[in-house]
């Protein structure tokens, strides 16, 4: 039998996972296996992997599963997940230097802590810097593009690269500039100077604001759909009669429309059907197409 490239895995020192289950990864508890779960050291283990590994071996990457939908057949070759090693936070004037393992929300705080505004909408959104630089996530108004300065990522061959944020290329919620095959693994950010207090005060608005309109406490993905140019997505959804509409154990929120709840045992496949009905009525109803705005990944069954 011919050897697969996941059986030519070089050594790392970090930890490599046959068959690892994703579903307890991501936050709508669904969803099929990783062929190869890779938990990397630090990034020269990571860089080194990617140097040596297979040319023909796919390698994908995952962060807290936020706003990731993993569908029931898995994803095939070595997905990575950044260990804690790469969530370290450090501020020094107005710049904070976080790992993209970091916690969008713990993000916000040290900035907060060292009395540096421009970054509390981070503790609104849900996830890890990593994911947030790829998607320019934002809310409230404000996106990762406002305080960019730099980012550093791995290449697939392995090569350590900065970015600016004109090679970013930031949009609604994209980096078009981004290469795929880029893993960030460090940003910078600048915010201004404020009083610590002063910021904690706005966070905790924000926050408040977040629990009092969102499902935040049920499995679910964020946002689901990206807000088509002069429409808010969960109008359009709502106006469409979705509100409550479900698919075996997928529903669509009854206090948010733009988002997906997994009611107990819900497939990935019930989940992303539900979505496509939901763009489907909406486009029937208001003649828009709705943009996943929700990472799909992985194989059908």
């Amino acid at each position: 039998m011919m050897a697969r490239p996941c059986d030519m895995l070089p050594p790392v020192r970090g930890s490599l996972s046959h068959g690892a289950p994703l579903k307890d990864l991501v936050w709508f508890r669904a969803g099929g296996p990783a062929e190869v779960l890779f938990r990397p050291a630090d990034i020269d283990d990571l860089a080194a992997f990617l140097a040596a590994r297979p040319a023909d071996l796919k390698v994908s990457v995952i962060g807290v599963g936020s706003n990731l939908l993993v569908r029931d057949g898995g994803i095939p070759g070595v997905v990575v997940r950044l260990s804690s090693a790469f969530g370290k936070i450090e501020t020094d004037g107005l710049r904070v230097r976080a790992g993209a393992a970091a916690l969008d929300g713990a993000v916000a705080r040290a900035a907060a802590d060292a009395g540096i505004a421009g970054l509390e909408f981070l503790r609104g959104v849900p996830g890890t810097i990593g994911g947030a630089l790829r998607m320019n996530a934002g809310c409230y108004g404000s996106e990762i593009k406002d305080v960019f300065i730099e980012a550093t990522a791995i290449d697939e061959k392995g090569n350590k690269i900065r970015l600016s944020a004109a090679d970013m290329g930031f949009e609604y919620r994209k980096a078009r500039g981004a290469a795929e095959d880029l893993i960030f693994v460090e940003a910078v950010f600048e915010g201004r100077k404020d009083n610590p207090t002063d910021i904690r005060a706005r966070m905790d608005e924000l926050s408040a604001s977040r629990e009092a309109a969102q499902p935040i406490k049920s499995k679910t993905g964020g946002s689901t759909f990206k807000n088509p140019p002069g429409h808010k997505a969960w109008q359009l959804i709502d106006q469409a009669g979705c509100r409550g509409l479900m698919i075996g154990g997928a529903q669509v929120s009854e206090k948010h429309t733009n988002f997906l709840i997994n009611t107990g045992d819900a497939s990935a496949a019930e989940l992303e059907g539900l979505g496509e009905e939901v763009r489907k009525r909406v486009k029937e109803k208001s003649g828009v197409t709705l943009e996943w705005e929700i990472k799909r990944v992985g194989m059908a069954i």
